[in-house]
């Protein structure tokens, strides 16, 4: 095994003398997360569902314990609880056991199964067991989605929108009706207050949305009277069994708009569902983007509270460009959300020098492109990316600013440059659920959180210490 750090010659396995430090031969502080944790998120936002891993006790208790601290909020997975000898023999039994232990302590609307590294590497048929229980209650008790997750072949994004496309397949029913006023909308992994926004504006527009997932009050709920098993809110299975009769789908994110089989493109290929693919809606630019597409499905002009919006992030813009103009950042976290806040950037005169993601992406370089002005050529682009990649290009070039979650900070606090936390997972912040980025009035928020943080670092480094910037 090649040494991952060493003195400048460095001997290979062969033997072999060489200048300089040998690549890594393995990845140090992952950027990103297990692919079931996306898929556990996409089942959160269902009404009535419980995801249900199936493997090992310790895989549910990390994500459980990623999606609490991120969320704040009780968050049940089941699991099939591998032991040695399932490991070996196989876990039909335990998925059995574990259905119906559910089954009889939830009472679930539908169980959400994802597959674990374990239970996929010694291959387990999930499809042949979930027929087999079926079979044996002769079709009673709730419905079960079966979702492979593998995070040894993806990330926690890919994860998620694997689930949205499993969900959109068993549900949305074949029909010939078409609901002009009715619009599907696929958001990329958003925060509750983004979704909620997203719903606000459908009905700024008069349309009946169906948001999936929704787990804008699953995952923020307010207080309850009595403990709830499974939180109340999602998109319920009617709904879903209905975004078949929509006028149009509005698929959020760069990376669905290149993959042929994403959900939306399955609903305008199997269901004769018309999908529009869009950028995240950060920004002026990507922002209008998503608003003419609300507007060719509604067939109404923009409402006169959106319009005044965009005039208030474009004085924002005006107001601040002189303290963020020419700055340098890093951003990193999932690919979709990369991509809109590069768009973001590049479009308030920052320079996004580093660009980074976990995720295996495809045509990763063309989507970043296509977004960041001046193009790329003096920009780090990193996907299938680490940490310890993301600091050496950071240490390289030295941005005066990052963008991304939490695991960014031992990196910003190295370099004494700011962390804008965005993204998934926010453990060190509270209020990560409530932190909106979508549209006019995200972009303006996040705009702000942007220029006050470089502002205050140029306070903190200045000598003076000026109280008026």
């Amino acid at each position: 095994m090649n040494i991952c750090k060493g003195n400048p010659d460095t001997l290979t396995t062969t033997g072999e003398r060489t200048e300089g430090p040998l690549p890594a031969a393995a990845t140090r502080n992952a950027c990103k997360l297990c692919t079931p944790l996306g898929a556990a998120m996409v089942f959160k936002g269902v009404r009535g569902c419980l995801p249900f891993l199936h493997g090992s006790q310790g895989c549910a208790t990390y994500i459980r314990r990623y999606m609490i601290s991120h969320f704040r909020e009780p968050v049940d997975i089941a699991s099939s609880s591998f032991s040695e000898d399932d490991a070996i023999f196989g876990g039909a039994k335990n998925f059995a056991q574990g259905v119906d232990n559910v089954i009889h302590q939830y009472a679930p609307e539908l169980i959400g199964v994802a597959t674990t590294c374990l239970s996929e590497t010694i291959g387990d048929n999930m499809l042949g067991m979930i027929k087999t229980y079926q079979d044996k209650h002769c079709g009673d008790g709730p419905p079960l989605v079966h979702v492979s997750t593998p995070a040894y072949t993806g990330t926690h994004s890919d994860g998620y929108y694997s689930a949205i496309r499993e969900l959109i397949k068993a549900f949305a029913q074949p029909t010939r009706i078409t609901q002009p006023r009715m619009v599907n909308i696929l958001p990329a992994m958003m925060s509750c207050a983004d979704l909620r926004h997203l719903r606000e504006i459908c009905a700024l527009y008069e349309l009946e949305a169906t948001i999936l997932p929704d787990y804008s009050s699953t995952l923020e709920g307010g207080s309850w009277e009595c403990y709830h098993r499974i939180s109340p809110g999602g998109t319920s299975l009617d709904e879903i069994s209905e975004m078949a009769t929509a006028a149009a789908t509005l698929e959020i994110g760069h990376t669905q708009a290149v993959d042929k089989d994403s959900a939306g493109s399955w609903l305008e290929r199997e269901r004769g569902v018309r999908c529009d693919a869009l950028g995240w809606p950060i920004g002026i630019r990507l922002s209008d983007q998503f608003f003419a597409a609300m507007a060719t499905a509604s067939n109404r002009p923009m409402p006169a509270i959106l319009a005044d919006e965009r005039g208030r992030l474009v004085d924002a813009y005006v107001d601040a460009h002189k303290y963020v103009s020419g700055k340098r950042a890093a951003i990193f976290g999932e690919p979709d959300l990369v991509v809109g806040l590069a768009a973001f950037m590049s479009e308030i005169g920052v320079r996004p020098v580093i660009c980074a993601t976990g995720s295996k992406v495809k045509k990763w370089k063309e989507l970043l492109a296509s977004e960041i002005e001046g193009g790329t050529a003096d920009v780090e682009i990193l996907s299938d990316a680490d940490h310890a990649k993301l600091a050496e290009a950071a240490r390289t070039l030295k941005p005066d600013i990052i963008l991304g979650s939490s695991k960014g900070y031992p990196l910003a606090r190295e370099l004494k440059i700011p962390l804008v936390r965005i993204g998934f997972p926010i453990h060190d912040r509270i209020g990560a659920q409530r932190m909106l980025s979508v549209g006019y009035r995200g972009t303006l928020e996040l705009f702000d959180r942007v220029a006050n943080a470089l502002l205050e670092s140029r306070q903190d480094d200045s000598a003076t210490g000026y109280s008026y910037l």
